[in-house]
């Protein structure tokens, strides 16, 4: 999966060749032209890293830091300071609200690809911030250390969907949708597991559980069936008894969506024989 990156400055041409250098790279672009747009990209989705000019038309980027950083949704996204100001307490207040790093104008671009890449790599060790869940670079080292043992088998849960949902019912019910799914899962490996189970959230919309041969069907059994039922309590109650969603994304205003989509997927040792992380992931469709 692509890491997402928000560029927020308000030069044109400085944020165009921002653009198009990092989507070289690899990575996907978000870009915002001031304060208020930013923030309005980051209620729409989450990015994994932002680009934050200081010097912005509406509100400084100081400012659009602080309002990030004192709601809970959006209070862990990293952050890099991009300005022309070199003064101590500019960078001082930065670092204060939450920012990972800080680079002045005029920048190396290799300097900020690499600054752009270690700040991805320390954050892909942290728990995801919606389910505190251990998240993508502590699930593949679980991941790693169970192809190592005996008789390991692995449930990857997915949820398609999530994007059109978010569009419909906006990201706290989205949150809503992923904080159950990490209960359930949890409560599922509490019930039926072993105490050395793993239940991880290393996607937005896919989870990954560890356990041995013996305990994985009767796992996927249950978890699948307790996410079929968790899904339709998160729609309202005409939409449940419609059956779909009416989504105004067609021509005409009217175009019926399905419900949230949950997929269980099994990979055990005895039928598979992996021991490379990489055959894993790829069984699992995991980007990791």
């Amino acid at each position: 999966m692509k890491h997402k990156l928000l560029i927020v400055e308000d030069d044109p041409d400085t944020s165009e060749m921002l653009r198009v250098y990092f989507e070289a790279q690899g990575y996907q672009i978000l870009q915002a032209y001031s304060g208020n747009e930013a923030l309005k990209q980051c209620q729409r989705g989450l990015p994994d890293l932002i680009l934050l000019d200081v010097r912005l038309p509406d509100i400084d980027g100081l400012e659009v830091g602080k309002q990030l950083q004192e709601n809970l949704h959006t209070s862990r996204i990293p952050i890099i300071f991009v300005t022309e100001r070199q003064e101590r307490d500019y960078r001082i207040n930065g670092l204060r609200l939450g920012a990972v790093d800080y680079i002045t104008k005029p920048f190396d671009i290799q300097e900020l690809r690499l600054k752009v890449r270690n700040t991805l790599r320390r954050a892909a060790g942290q728990n995801n911030p919606i389910t505190s869940l251990p998240g993508e670079r502590l699930t593949a080292q679980k991941l790693d250390a169970v192809l190592k043992t005996d008789h390991w088998a692995v449930i990857g849960v997915s949820i398609s969907g999530l994007d059109t949902f978010n569009e419909i019912y906006g990201f706290v019910a989205r949150d809503d949708v992923l904080r159950a799914m990490a209960l359930i899962l949890t409560s599922v490996v509490d019930e039926m597991g072993t105490v050395d189970d793993f239940v991880g959230h290393p996607t937005e919309s896919q989870f990954v559980i560890t356990t041995i041969e013996t305990k994985v069907n009767p796992l996927a059994s249950r978890i699948q069936n307790r996410l079929d039922q968790a899904m339709l309590y998160f729609y309202p109650i005409h939409d449940r008894e419609a059956g779909y969603v009416v989504h105004s994304s067609a021509p005409d205003g009217k175009i019926a969506i399905p419900f949230l989509q949950v997929d269980t997927q099994v990979v055990s040792q005895k039928a598979s024989g992996f021991t490379r992380l990489e055959d894993l992931t790829h069984a699992l469709n995991l980007s990791l």
